[in-house]
């Protein structure tokens, strides 16, 4: 049999694959033709273990644009929640359908349902990495303001799953990453190690926005971290993305977040919804760079 194409992190992709995923979500985007079905009787599993609003939305909207079903999967409804082994659930579940998504906590969980599956596995989250968003962040610098290479990323905030993504970007679309994070809360050294030149920390906000083309943070305290709320608070203070941080990027850089957002927490209001934020289009984008995403991994 042969091997499935899996997307479990960005660094499964080269450059030029990269790139074309961009491209074609937004020709997708532009072109949309309700004829256009390449995914006609393709059953898309989506497992969720973490609850999401854009990641369901769009994974389903998008397998029905393409011609295609979703099937909904909760821990609740499955023996997922009752022990079964992950191998065992992925050999049957990909014996039935034509590719699984998995958003859920444990980095293993993907990786070793991908070991066992013979149709793609997609990570739409885990604790480790968040690669499909930054299909979709990438998608919106690139409509937006051309092509990311040798541009300046700001990121500020926890050094979490959306963190180590932007980092494996950063050397496979060649532009330079800035992080400001508390010390206590930096990127794993384990990917921080895998990068180069490209990615430098920073111990305040200002100094990373400093002439940045994107800025970008995450909330403070990620689904699962609730219990850490008071703790992130304290060590976060100084890492919100203000007026302040913004004036030190460039005057036409724009604003992200992958949302949901805590207004005057991570942001401040006059930020996320002021004229260089461009979190609606991104939020937006989650579905048309993964309308290409399953088709590439589908179809190819």
């Amino acid at each position: 049999m042969t091997q499935p194409r899996h997307f479990i992190s960005l660094n499964d992709l080269s450059s030029d694959e990269f790139r074309a995923l961009i491209a074609r979500a937004i020709d997708l985007k532009n072109n949309r033709n309700p004829d256009f079905q390449p995914l006609k009787g393709k059953v898309l599993a989506m497992i969720f273990e973490k609850s999401s609003t854009r990641t369901r939305v769009s994974f389903e909207t998008g397998m029905a644009q393409l011609g295609g079903s979703a099937l909904f999967l909760s821990s609740r409804d499955t023996q997922l929640g009752r022990g079964e082994p992950l191998a065992d659930s992925a050999k049957v579940i990909s014996s039935m359908v034509d590719c699984i998504m998995i958003r859920t906590y444990d980095h293993a969980t993907v990786t070793t349902f991908a070991q066992h599956s013979r149709v793609p596995i997609i990570n739409a989250l885990t604790d480790l990495l968040h690669p499909c968003q930054l299909l979709a962040d990438m998608q919106t610098y690139f409509e937006l303001r051309g092509d990311i290479a040798k541009k300046t990323v700001c990121w500020v905030g926890d050094g979490n799953n959306m963190c180590h993504s932007y980092i494996n970007a950063a050397m496979l679309l060649d532009f330079k990453l800035n992080i400001a994070t508390p010390k206590d809360y930096q990127p794993l050294r384990s990917i921080l190690e895998s990068a180069d030149e490209r990615i430098q920390l920073f111990d305040t906000p200002e100094e990373a926005a400093n002439n940045a083309d994107l800025i970008v943070t995450d909330v403070w305290a990620s689904m699962g971290q609730e219990q850490e709320q008071q703790k992130r608070e304290q060590a976060f203070k100084n890492y919100q993305v203000n007026a302040k941080v913004m004036a030190q990027a460039n005057k036409d850089a724009l604003f992200m977040h992958c949302l949901p957002a805590h207004r005057n927490e991570e942001v401040a209001t006059e930020v996320i919804d002021g004229k260089q934020s461009v979190i609606f289009i991104e939020a937006e984008n989650r579905l048309h760079a993964q309308k290409a995403l399953l088709e590439f991994l589908i179809c190819c």
